[in-house]
C-alpha cells in the first residue's frame, strides 16, 4: 500500500492539488515535504499534532519531512481561523516560543537527520522591502488574493495589509524549500488550502509550469457530537507536561467516545490496519472493556511523553479506581489530584474530628464528622479511619506535602501541607 493509499484509509486527506501526479511522485522517489507551525504560543496542543502525524507517516515510509517553525510568519500573524487582527507579539516572545516548539518537535521526532526542523526567519529576514515588492509582490494578483477564503472571510470586518500579505510569505517558504531542499509537497489543515495553492502558483511562475509541486490538506477533525476535536471541558490539551500533565493527557484519550475511538486510532497511532480492525471488533462486541481507548491512550501518551509516563499514568489511574493511594509518589499525587477539591493546612497535629471540620472544611460539623468516621466513610491516605479520638499528622506521608482524604466511595480531597 502506498503512503497516499494509507492516508486515504485513515481518513486523513481532504484535498489534493494533483492526486495522480502526487501518487506517481511518491512511488518514484523519496519526496521532500513540509508542514509549518507559527510560534504563537510556547506549546503545541493535540490539535496541532494532526499534520505532524502525517509527516511522521511519510518519514516511516522513507520520505524526507521538514518542519518549518515560523519565526518570521509568527511575528506578523496568520489570519486563518481568526475573525479579527491578531495582537502582535514581541520578538523576544516569538523567539521564546520558537525555542519551546523546536524542543517539542525534537522530542517527538528525534534528531537523527531523517526529520529536519528549519526556521523561516532564516530566509525571510534577509528579504528587503524592495526585494519583496519587486521579486514577489509583482507575481501576486490582488484579485486572486482577495478571493482566497481566508482573506474573503475577513473582508467584512477588515484585514490589515500585514495579515493580507501572510500568504505571500508562506508562498516564499514553499519556493525557498523547493529550491534549496528539493521539497515538492506542502501539507496543512483544510484552512491552509489558499496559502498552499498560492505557494504552488509562485513556484510555477518562478520555475516553470512543469515544476512538480503539490499540496495536500487534512480534514477538519470533528468529534461524533459535532464539536471540534482538541479540547476538553478544561480547555486545550497541551503537549507541554507543565500545562497538561501526562496523567491528564492519558485520561483525555482513555475517555474517548466509542463513536470516535477508531477514527482517533487511525489518526493518532501507527498501528496497522489489522490491529485497528481487531480493536474495532472489540468496541462492537465488548465496549465495556474499553480496550480500544486503553490502546489509544497508551500509544499517544508514549509518543508524546514516553513509556515511563504511560506507566505513571496507569499507576495513578489504578490507585484512584481502587482507592489504594498509599504507594503513590508526591509527583503522582500532584498529577492525579490536580483538579480535585483542595485545601491548604499547616503542619500541626490535631484531633481528626477538629481537623476535618476546622482545618480542611471537608466536614460541615463535628457531628457529621463523627458519624462519617464511625460509619467507615473516611479514608486518610488510603487507610480507613473509624476512631474519633485520634490525632492526625499532616506530614506523615507523601514527603510531608499532602494528605489524601476520601469521603464515601468516590469523593477525594487533596490537602496540601504548608511548610
Amino acid at each position: 500500500m502506498s503512503i497516499i493509499d494509507e492516508l486515504k484509509w485513515r481518513g486523513a486527506i481532504n484535498q489534493q492539488t494533483d492526486e495522480s501526479g502526487l501518487g506517481d511522485l511518491v512511488n518514484e522517489k523519496a519526496v521532500g515535504l513540509y508542514a509549518g507551525i507559527d510560534p504563537t504560543g510556547d506549546s503545541m496542543h493535540i490539535g496541532h499534532l494532526i499534520p505532524f502525524m502525517i509527516l511522521k507517516r511519510f518519514q516511516l515510509a522513507g520520505h524526507r519531512p521538514y518542519i518549518v517553525i515560523g519565526g518570521a510568519t509568527g511575528s506578523i500573524g496568520d489570519p486563518s481561523g481568526k475573525k479579527a487582527e491578531r495582537v502582535l507579539q514581541t520578538m523576544d516572545q516569538v523567539r521564546h516560543n520558537q525555542d519551546c516548539l523546536t524542543r517539542q518537535m525534537e522530542n517527538l521526532f528525534g534528531q537523527d537527520g531523517s526529520f529536519k526542523i528549519v526556521n523561516n526567519y532564516d530566509w525571510l529576514s534577509k528579504v528587503s522591502l524592495l526585494d519583496f515588492l519587486r521579486d514577489y509582490g509583482k507575481l501576486f494578483n490582488v484579485n486572486n488574493m482577495l478571493n482566497k477564503e481566508v482573506v474573503a472571510s475577513r473582508l467584512e470586518v477588515g484585514i490589515s495589509y500585514t495579515e493580507f500579505t501572510y500568504q505571500i510569505l508562506q508562498s516564499i517558504d514553499f519556493l525557498h524549500l523547493y529550491q534549496a531542499e528539493d521539497v515538492q509537497l506542502q501539507i496543512g489543515g483544510a484552512d491552509q488550502w489558499g496559502n498552499i495553492t498560492a505557494g504552488i502558483d509562485l513556484i510555477h511562475k518562478q520555475e516553470g509550469a512543469e515544476a512538480k509541486a503539490y499540496g495536500l490538506t487534512i480534514p477538519l477533525l470533528l468529534k461524533a457530537d459535532g464539536t471540534k476535536f482538541g479540547k476538553s471541558e478544561g480547555g486545550n490539551i497541551w503537549l507541554d507536561p507543565e500545562k497538561t500533565s501526562p496523567y491528564e493527557f492519558y485520561q483525555f484519550w482513555i475517555n474517548t467516545d466509542d463513536r470516535d475511538v477508531i477514527k482517533f486510532l487511525k489518526y493518532f497511532t501507527f498501528l496497522s490496519q489489522d490491529e485497528i480492525k481487531t480493536l474495532e471488533d472489540a468496541v462492537a462486541t465488548h465496549p465495556e472493556k474499553r480496550l480500544a481507548q486503553t490502546r489509544l491512550a497508551e500509544e499517544v501518551t508514549e509518543f508524546v511523553h514516553g513509556k515511563d509516563a504511560v506507566a505513571e499514568a496507569q499507576h495513578i489511574t489504578k490507585a484512584l479506581f481502587s482507592g489504594d493511594v498509599a504507594d503513590l509518589t508526591a509527583s503522582e499525587i500532584e498529577q492525579g489530584f490536580k483538579k480535585m477539591p483542595s485545601v491548604t493546612v499547616n503542619t500541626d497535629k490535631k484531633n481528626i474530628v477538629e481537623w476535618l471540620v476546622d482545618d480542611t472544611k471537608i466536614e460541615s460539623s463535628r457531628r457529621q464528622a463523627r458519624e462519617d468516621l464511625t460509619n467507615g466513610a473516611i479514608r486518610i491516605n488510603g487507610e480507613k479511619v473509624t476512631a474519633t479520638d485520634v490525632d492526625i499528622d499532616p506530614t506523615s506521608a507523601f514527603d510531608g506535602k499532602f494528605v489524601i482524604v476520601r469521603r464515601g466511595k468516590k469523593r477525594y480531597f487533596l490537602v496540601r501541607v504548608a511548610g
